[in-house]
This record gives C-alpha cells, sequence and structure tokens, in this order.
C-alpha cells in the first residue's frame, strides 16, 4: 500500500485553497508551509503565461529523511505514510538535509520539525486530506497508487505524469499532470527580488553565479521561502573534530615528531579531549531542543551517522580518557606490576584507529544528507582524513622542540587539502544542484561578509605555508615558534572560512 498524491494542473487554478486549508487543519505557523503553490512565468511580453505548481512532501518510497533522523521521530508507515513524531524531534535539521524536496520546516515556536503528514488523523478515520476536501477544482486527488482500482493509480496509468527531482532515487509519490516541467526543475527560473504581493524572502542574499544563471525567459513570481538552517556551528565543529582526530593520529609518533617529556607523554591526548569536549558542545548546543540531547541513546536510530557518529566519538572518548589515565600512572603512580606506559602506548593505537572514524565518519552523514548534492561527493572521506592531519599538526607543532618532522606533516596536509580544493573547483558535477552549489561556493557570505571562500581558500592557505618557510628560513631565531604558531592559527581559520562557505553553498540551490 502506498498513499500518494496527484496534481491534475489542467484544473488547478492557484487558489491557495490546498494551502489555507492545510494552514488551519495543522495549525501552520505563519510563514511555513506543508503545502504551497509556486506561480511561475514562462515567455517574453506580451506573450506570457502563468503557470501554478503545488508543492509539498512526496512520501517517498526510499525516504531519505526516515533514514537519517537520529531519534525516530520519522517513520515510513505501512500504508506509506511519512509521517513525525514532533514530541521526539530534537531539532538537529538533518532530516531538512536530507529532503531532496525542501518539504520539512522547523516550527521556531516548538523547536521541531514538520511536515505534511497526509492528513493522517484524517485518513485513519477514512477521510480525505484537508486539501483533497477543500479544493474547488478536484484538481488534487488522492488514494493508494498500488491499488489498480483506485482513481489516481488509473489516472497515473493512463496519462504522463512528471515527479519532482527523480535523479535523487527516493520514490516520490507525487504526480503532476500537465506541469510546466520548468515548474518543476529547481534553479531554471529566475528568482526576481520582489515576488508578485510581497518582497522575496531574504534567507538566501547570494546573487546567482552566472555559469549556472536561470532562464531569462522563465520566472518565479511566487513561492515559499526556505532558511539556511545549518551555520557556523557545524562549520566550527567540522574542524575541532578534526583538531582532535588529527591530535591522535599523530600521538604515536610523537617522540619522532619531536615532541619531547610530558608534552610528548600528555599532550596529544589532552589537546583530543578538550577539541572533543568542545566539539560536544557544538553539536548540542546547534539543536532546537538541547535537553534531548540524550534520546540519542535511549531511542537511537542505528541507520543514522549521526548516531553513528556518536557512537564513534563516545568510544574514542573513552580510549582517549584511559590512555592518558594509564599515561597519568606510568608519570605519578610510583612503583607497579603494571607497564602503564606500555598500556599508554598501546591505547594511543587504538585511538589513531578511531581517529579515522571520528574524522571521516562525517562523509557519510553527508552522503545521507540526499538534497544537498555538493555534499556528496566521492572524495570527501579522503578529504576530512587530510583536514584531520592538517589540524592536528597545526596544534602540535607549536610545542615540539624540532620541527624538522612535525612541519613536514603539517606541509603534507596542507597541501593535500589544496589539491582536494583545486578538484573541488574543476569538479562539473553530476546533477544541477551538484553545479549550482559549486558554482555558490564563491558568493556564499558570511553575515556582511562576502568572501569567506576565497579568503579560507587563497589567503589562508598560502599564509600558513609562508609562515612555516620563515620559519625553517630563520632556524635557530627566536620567533620561529611565533611563526609556527601563526601557521597553525592561520591554517584553522582557514579551514573554517572554508567550511563555513562549503556547508552554506550547499544550502543555496533550490530544492523546490
Amino acid at each position: 500500500m502506498q498513499y500518494g498524491f496527484l496534481i491534475d494542473h489542467r484544473k488547478c487554478i492557484g487558489c491557495h485553497a490546498c494551502t489555507v486549508a492545510c494552514k488551519s487543519e495543522n495549525d501552520v505557523p505563519l510563514g511555513n508551509f506543508r503545502t504551497w503553490v509556486k506561480y511561475t512565468e514562462k515567455g517574453t511580453f506580451p506573450a506570457v503565461k502563468r503557470h501554478f505548481s503545488v508543492l509539498r512532501c512526496n512520501h517517498c518510497t526510499k525516504a531519505p529523511c526516515v533514514t537519517i533522523c537520529p531519534v525516530n521521530a520519522l517513520e515510513k508507515r505501512t500504508d506509506g505514510i511519512v509521517d513525525i513524531d514532533r514530541d521526539a524531534c530534537i531539532g538537529c535539521r538533518a532530516c531538512m538535509q536530507g529532503c531532496p524536496y525542501d518539504a520539512i520546516y522547523l516550527n521556531e515556536d516548538l523547536g521541531a520539525v514538520e511536515k505534511c503528514h497526509y492528513c493522517a488523523h484524517r485518513v485513519e478515520k477514512q477521510l480525505e486530506p484537508a486539501c483533497v476536501v477543500v479544493c474547488p477544482e478536484q484538481a488534487i486527488i488522492s488514494g493508494d497508487l498500488h491499488d489498480p482500482n483506485s482513481r489516481i493509480a488509473r489516472m497515473v496509468k493512463e496519462h504522463p505524469t512528471l515527479q519532482r527531482r527523480v535523479e535523487q532515487n527516493t520514490g516520490p509519490n507525487v504526480h503532476y499532470l500537465d506541469v510546466l516541467p520548468d515548474a518543476l526543475e529547481p534553479g531554471v527560473a529566475e528568482r526576481p527580488a520582489t515576488y508578485m504581493w510581497s518582497e522575496r524572502p531574504s534567507d538566501k542574499p547570494e546573487p546567482w553565479p552566472e555559469e549556472v544563471a536561470p532562464r531569462a525567459t522563465v520566472r518565479t513570481v511566487l513561492d515559499a521561502g526556505h532558511k539556511v538552517e545549518w551555520g557556523w556551528q557545524v562549520a566550527a565543529y567540522l574542524v575541532t573534530k578534526g583538531v582532535a582526530a588529527g591530535a591522535a593520529l599523530l600521538a604515536p609518533f610523537g617522540a619522532a615528531l619531536g615532541l619531547q617529556g610530558n608534552v610528548r607523554d600528555f599532550a596529544p591526548e589532552l589537546v583530543a579531549l578538550v577539541f572533543l569536549g568542545i566539539t560536544t558542545f557544538l553539536l548540542v548546543e546547534d539543536l532546537k531542543r538541547p535537553k534531548k540531547f540524550l534520546t540519542l541513546l535511549t531511542r537511537g536510530n542505528p541507520k543514522s551517522w549521526l548516531v553513528r557518529g556518536a557512537w564513534i566519538l563516545m568510544a574514542f572518548g573513552g580510549t582517549v580518557t584511559v590512555a592518558l589515565g594509564a599515561r597519568g600512572l606510568a608519570s605519578f603512580g610510583g612503583q607497579s606490576d603494571v607497564n602503564w606506559a606500555g598500556v599508554a602506548d598501546a591505547f594511543r593505537w587504538i585511538n589513531a584507529i578511531l581517529a579515522l572514524g571520528v574524522a571521516g565518519y562525517t562523509a557519510f552523514l553527508f552522503k545521507q544528507c540526499e538534497g544537498r548534492d555538493l555534499w556528496q561527493e566521492p572524495r570527501l572521506l579522503p578529504h576530512l582524513i587530510a583536514q584531520a592531519l592538517l589540524c592536528g599538526s597545526a596544534v602540535l607543532m607549536p610545542f615540539t622542540s624540532k620541527a624538522d618532522e612535525l612541519w613536514m606533516w603539517f606541509g603534507l596536509g596542507l597541501t593535500l587539502h589544496g589539491i582536494f580544493l583545486v578538484m573541488e573547483e574543476k569538479r562539473p558535477g553530476k546533477t544541477a544542484n551538484a553545479r549550482q552549489a559549486v558554482a555558490f561556493l564563491r558568493v556564499a557570505r558570511m553575515g556582511s561578509f562576502r568572501f569567506p571562500y576565497l579568503l579560507g581558500t587563497r589567503v589562508l592557505v598560502a599564509l600558513p605555508a609562508a609562515f612555516v618557510a620563515f620559519g625553517n628560513l630563520g632556524r635557530l631565531s627566536p620567533a620561529q615558534p611565533a611563526l609556527y604558531v601563526l601557521a597553525g592559527l592561520t591554517a584553522l581559520s582557514g579551514l573554517f572560512f572554508y567550511k563555513y562557505a562549503y556547508i552554506r553553498a550547499g544550502q543555496l540551490p533550490p530544492l523546490s
């Protein structure tokens, strides 16, 4: 059984009755929509025609929002409806990144996400969804797509229909009859600064890059706005997580890299734990319901890489703590039959293995963000590991007494990061969404600052290399440690600015 919709645009008059009925039935907040009517005009004056398209959740056969939700707040019911438990939602908004259709919104008052749930409370009483009942032209047909005798199944069989973003392989279950194809393809239509009756929502002020400019003969003149939900906290968390992972990756080689005494014995684990703590704080702080954070453990979804990532972070924190404790017993515990130094060294290798997971699990999380094609690149996993190497060496380099080895690892991480940046900019992109997002990298804004990507990938990649080079030229100079500190700080700052632009650019192309 699979409930779905067919929108008959031969009949739709763009009256918004479905939108109003949905808002009234489900108490949808002002500015949010579970179903909305998009107006698209095509042609040049005077030969211009206005087209309507009714957009909503597709109740996908393979719903990515269900897979990525860390607390099972979303479920695919046996009747095919993708339903949501608002009380269980923790407000991470991962489902909004997983949805390729901009069909999920955040209820700011509740701190929980909401979406069309097919008026499940009505369907369970053998009633049709509110939007179906209220449509004056009977342009919305609902029913079981798997029942060959149902009206919707017969109409889908008898008439050619279109579906939205079928390249995402989600199996959308909303069909469109006689709709303008350009209206269903995100990014094709121009979006003027002013809509028919209002200013265009200002959540995405960035101009469209010229290389992916929309068609001049197609314009969106009315649409719902969609905010950028993930911002600086996610960018900062990626950097702090990289520092924690990088320090643990380098820890087994501390002596060879020039770390000595207590710095060699304790610094990598202390750095890893401090930055792991900052990472956890950023993750919790970014939730709209931070008090529900522990439900990741009590009702966690094992298919979600948010949950799997939490497991990896917890295991990593535990083994790093054991290594640090063993090192403390070896150094300050006096005589013992246990070789605590050997235990600490053994756990450093375990930590290094787990650090690969800490650095890399985000690649699998982003893979589940099926609405953001920029984040789907196959090179993201090695890029994250290279960034961890860069971050770990950047933080530890000022503590070394001989930087002959560690600065080379820093240089290697910086070089690999630069190579991946070039590959990212040059990649063609398999989908229109990916091509648009790559183009948006250069114009993504950080508040009023317009060039975070160029700062993070040009200036703050060249400066660390220059500081290290000057430090090596003046190897015996008292300024050498300061130059290494500057190299590390600029590299981490550059990585943050780059990550911010990367996270934002992935969310700028429209999905509806």
